[in-house]
């Protein structure tokens, strides 16, 4: 039996020497055939679909075919396998930027602030100084006569203009598609009527002011009559982009604050320009005054604007519930000096580029001064990438410097065909400016005639300054529809395939490549050609 142990151990050894290796061409093939014996049930069924018995064979593998003998190369072994490697997503740009942008801009408003403050202050201490000390002085008696006659309808004017402004907005947010066509025909209505009637007071001052207003409202009709093709699609898009105003609870709200701010600080102004009437050169001092309220008065409209753009623009991109409060104390912080150097160079830039259209209609004989109009548009137009109103969405979502939020939401548009038009055409800019001119002109009629009844000859300064005021309380009322039609614009841009959009703006810019919906060509006064004599 130990014996018989000891043959079996060789021949096991051989067999699994045997295993690892291919048969030898002089040895013989071994096939071994495993059959089982299957149950009764499963015999019967093996009976009607016979399988052919399991074969294991220990023959080396078969020459693989080549291509001469009719078969195919088999691919050659991969060395070094790698998967495949997909390109991650770029990251998203940061929205809580701690960077203050534009600083040189917010130290200079702030410097002028703080000047213009005192200067306000030293005025205002002078003229209830001289009222007081010297009150039958000729400088007391004239600043009394002022603060009596010339105060309360600028007053009165500033209080009708804000209850004008929030009229506006409520009704632009209520009824978007009447209230555009509404403002772009009152504007000529109401301006044409004021101007009449400071012509009708017959003082060479007023009617001065009164021709200027109809030639005004002329050319504001004819505005009205050159845009009506683009009337639709703005009424549209107001609907649509006032809709998430409804969301943010108080969101109107620093617009409030800063009309209230800005209603304190015209009060205390106008009594400051009372006091420089009597100071050296009066003209250089009240003028200074004048620009530095512009100036305050679109810086306040565009902290309201910032605020509502980023909450806003946040729920576009993000489709986040960002707190009004805190994009409030960022529009006074951070962005503060972003909204400080655009409310110096956007109504600079705009201005000058409507000023330059203006001069490209004249096509006259003169080729130079028709050749300087067209260098002139096309450099505004280059200027304009670098500094338009459309800037406030990224600095306000993204806190960017206001050159380079300029230059990111052009780019931004002109990554989309036919945008930069549609963008270009907007006349939502417009509507807003003609509020302002239509409170303005309602102010007027209001100080101008009450002035006229008090004291006549003060009826065209009071009505100049009641238009001024009127104009720049309503402008900053206007700041949230406005910023919301921005944030419509420049996040589509961004994000088209957003569902928060609709197909208000794709429709409008397969209608332009079709052809179907141009834009209304720019009217040109003809060639006037000289015949020979």
């Amino acid at each position: 039996m130990g014996a018989a142990a000891d043959d079996a151990a060789p021949r096991q050894g051989e067999a699994e020497r045997g295993r690892g290796r291919a048969p030898a061409p002089g040895e013989r093939e071994v096939k071994v055939v495993v059959v089982d014996e299957p149950p009764p049930a499963v015999a019967r069924l093996q009976a009607q679909r016979p399988l052919e018995p399991l074969q294991v064979t220990t023959q080396a593998p078969p020459t693989p075919m080549t291509v001469a003998s009719g078969g195919v190369d088999q691919p050659p072994p991969v060395a070094n396998y790698q998967p495949a490697m997909r390109t991650p997503p770029p990251p998203l740009a940061s929205l809580n930027s701690r960077v203050y942008t534009n600083q040189i801009s917010l130290c200079l408003f702030l410097v002028h602030l703080l000047a213009a403050g005192l200067a306000v202050g030293f005025f205002v201490y002078r003229a209830v100084k001289d009222i007081v000390q010297h009150p039958r002085s000729h400088n007391a008696r004239r600043e009394e006569s002022l603060l009596r006659q010339w105060l309360p309808p600028v007053e009165g004017a500033v209080a009708l203009s804000i209850v004008l402004a929030f009229a506006w907005q409520k009704a632009v947010r209520a009824w978007p598609r009447t209230m555009v066509r509404v403002i772009l025909w009152s504007g000529f209505g109401v301006t044409l009527a004021v101007g009449a009637l400071l012509m009708c007071f017959s003082m060479p001052a007023t009617v001065g002011l009164g021709v200027a207003m109809v030639v005004f409202s002329i050319g504001t009709g004819l505005y009205a009559c050159w845009v009506t093709r683009r009337v639709g699609f703005t009424a549209r898009v107001f609907e649509k982009a006032v809709q998430p105003v409804d969301k943010f609870r108080g969101l109107n709200g620093p617009a409030y604050l800063m009309v209230a701010a800005g209603f304190v600080w015209i009060s205390v102004w106008c009594v400051a320009v009372i006091g420089a009437v009597n100071f050296r050169f009066p003209g250089l001092t009240i003028l200074a005054l004048v620009v530095s309220l512009a100036w305050t008065a679109e810086v306040m409209r565009n902290v309201a604007n910032l605020t509502a753009s980023r909450v806003i623009a946040l729920y576009y991109l993000r489709g986040m519930q960002s707190s009004v409060q805190f994009s409030f104390q960022r529009a006074l912080s951070y962005n503060l000096g972003s909204a400080c150097l655009g409310s110096l160079f956007v109504p600079t830039i705009e201005a000058l580029r409507i000023l330059a259209r203006g001069l490209n209609l004249l096509e006259g004989e003169d080729e130079f001064m028709f050749s300087c109009a067209h260098c002139c548009l096309n450099v505004m137009n280059a200027v304009f990438e670098y500094g338009n109103s459309w800037a406030f969405v990224h600095i306000a979502a993204y806190g960017r410097g206001f050159v380079q939020a300029s230059r990111s939401t052009w780019l931004q548009f002109e990554r989309l065909p036919g945008m930069p038009a549609l963008a270009d055409a907007d006349i939502t800019s417009s509507v807003c400016f003609l509020t302002g001119v239509t409170s303005g002109a309602l102010c007027v009629a209001l100080a101008g005639s009450w002035t006229f009844v008090t004291h006549k000859h003060y009826t065209a300064t009071v009505s100049l300054m009641a238009f001024y005021v009127g104009y720049l309380m309503t402008r900053i009322g206007m700041a949230l529809p406005q910023a919301c039609v921005g944030c419509y614009f420049v996040c589509y841009a961004e994000n088209p395939t957003s569902r928060l959009f609709d197909k208000t703006i794709p429709e409008r810019l397969s209608k332009m490549q079709e052809g179907q919906e141009a834009l209304a060509p720019t009217p040109r006064f003809p060639h006037q050609h000289v015949g020979a004599a």
